[in-house]
């Protein structure tokens, strides 16, 4: 890892103060561009830290979609686009409060490895006694700062985990530059994982929901892959005492309110699912979490419902299902995925608002709205898929 200069840490300690943080919340509230600001800054401080204060206001911007206190953390750019958003983070962290609650007496603090600027750790401190670990000084400060708790700066195959009931580790996905979904690539990669797991067991692996896992691991940890806004975010193996179903996978679907139970599909991959000729009256868009987790054919078992074809496709069935894991759509119409067909037959429906989805078909939405020149008042959603070996428009209404 490129060391870091001493000047420049203090820059950043610096930007953590009362003098940046007036002059924070000045720029936060400015009705003027940031960039016409430079000069008047640049006459009081110098280059860097005028730089440091128009790029902090610009990600705790960006940040907001990701942490509802965004205006009083502190980022680095790529420290805010690898935290674990507030939201996942928070049930992540409920799952160890279930392993602390078995404990007698109260179990030492929980470590965050490679906590970066502490999306993760900020969640895990406030649900009991935290610590956190990184290589990088300004990550680590910023993540003492974010979540109230101390970080170590050191290099987390150092990390003395005696203290520790169980942990949870981020490893870097592009130590040379280049991203990778091998764990063996990563920093710390396996073989320095697998030793820490010998010393503590009871252990969370946040990884990309593609990695290519271990053998070992698929038998021995339960693997959970987590989505929120529709968008699978992360998959984390859960080790030891921490792996509730080990040797099975989740799917978890994290709701968009607050207050409401996440939704959990928890079996074994790749399920068989009965596959039918003929559309029924309600068509199922299937979660991410689930259908990269490989867990279709045990959410469509749960709900009675068939697939139209093999492979990648929607699901289908006679009545409406309320469920946070499947997008719920009434059917209207199915036609020959033939656009000049289509196109007139979207012009006599009066449908100008369409939005349109594929499974298992090589096209482009795009492409195909440009054909389509949707025109109207009228509002309807295209899935495109197979049907009976052939390719089908299903013309339908979101159901909320």
């Amino acid at each position: 890892m490129k060391t870091t200069a001493c000047s420049d840490v203090a820059d950043y300690v610096w930007l953590t103060g009362d003098e940046a943080g007036a002059l924070l919340v000045e720029l936060a509230d400015a009705d003027r561009p940031l960039h016409s600001l430079v000069a008047k800054l640049r006459g009081r401080l110098s280059s860097q830290r005028t730089h440091l204060l128009l790029e902090q206001v610009e990600l705790r911007r960006r940040a907001a979609a990701k942490f509802t206190h965004a205006a009083r953390m502190f980022f680095t750019r790529l420290g805010l686009e690898q935290a674990t958003d507030e939201w996942v983070a928070a049930y992540k962290a409920s799952r160890f409060t279930d392993q602390r609650a078995g404990a007698s007496p109260p179990p030492p603090a929980i470590a965050d490895l490679c906590c970066g600027i502490g999306g993760d750790l900020s969640a895990l401190a406030k649900q009991g006694a935290a610590i956190g670990v990184d290589l990088s000084p300004i990550a680590a400060h910023f993540a003492a700062i974010n979540a109230g708790t101390p970080v170590e700066t050191i290099d987390v195959a150092d990390c003395n985990l005696k203290d520790v009931s169980a942990w949870h580790i981020d490893p870097d996905r592009r130590p040379s530059g280049r991203r990778t979904t091998s764990i063996d690539f990563s920093q710390p990669n396996l073989a320095t994982i697998e030793q820490m797991l010998a010393r503590v067991p009871h252990a969370a692996v946040k990884l990309a929901p593609a990695t290519k896992l271990p053998v070992h691991w698929t038998e021995r940890c339960e693997l959970e892959w987590i989505s929120r806004d529709r968008e699978c975010r992360q998959l984390v193996a859960w080790h030891g005492a921490l792996a509730q179903t080990p040797g099975l996978r989740r799917a978890t679907v994290l709701p968009a309110a607050r207050g409401l139970a996440p939704r959990t599909i928890t079996g074994a991959p790749n399920q068989p699912i009965p596959i039918v000729c003929a559309v029924d009256r309600y068509v199922f868009d299937i979660n991410a979490a689930v259908l990269v987790a490989h867990l279709k054919g045990v959410l469509a078992a749960e709900r009675s419902l068939s697939a139209l074809a093999a492979g990648s496709t929607y699901l289908t069935g006679p009545q409406p299902i309320d469920d946070a894991a499947l997008a719920c759509f009434e059917v209207a119409d199915v036609l020959p995925l033939e656009p000049r067909k289509l196109a007139r037959h979207l012009a006599q429906c009066g449908i100008g608002q369409l939005e349109i989805k594929k499974r298992g078909v090589e096209i482009e939405p795009e492409k195909l709205r440009r054909q389509l020149k949707p025109r109207g008042d009228n509002a309807a959603t295209l899935l495109i898929t197979h049907v009976d070996g052939q390719r089908a428009a299903i013309l339908a209404q979101r159901v909320s």
